[in-house]
């Protein structure tokens, strides 16, 4: 499981390419993780300006302008930037594609 400072420099890592930017599309491939990821959550995320991602221990929490989702690597999970069109991979679980293409 990723340990804190794992968590911190992802959340360092994403930050400059999603704060401010607006969530043009959500594509979620496997909904069935750890907790269930809710059919509405394109409806609640399309179109919503991405405001802070920040940390609370092990959790990642995007904030928007509808509320926050929160995010937990698991045991080997990762969070990457990618262009939209970046080869999917196995473990590619819910896309968050943002207005400038990432």
């Amino acid at each position: 499981m990723p340990e804190l400072p794992e968590v911190e420099t992802t959340r360092r890592g994403l930050a400059p390419h999603i704060e401010g930017s607006k969530v043009k599309k959500i594509v979620v491939r496997q909904g069935s993780l750890r907790w269930p990821v809710p059919s509405d959550l394109a409806n609640k995320l399309e179109g919503r300006v991405i405001q802070s991602i920040q940390r609370r221990g092990k959790y990642l929490l995007v904030k928007n302008t509808q509320g926050t989702l929160i995010g937990h690597l698991g045991m080997s999970g990762s969070m990457r930037i990618c262009s939209e069109n970046s080869e999917i991979k196995k473990h590619d679980h819910v896309d968050i594609v943002m207005a400038n293409g990432n």
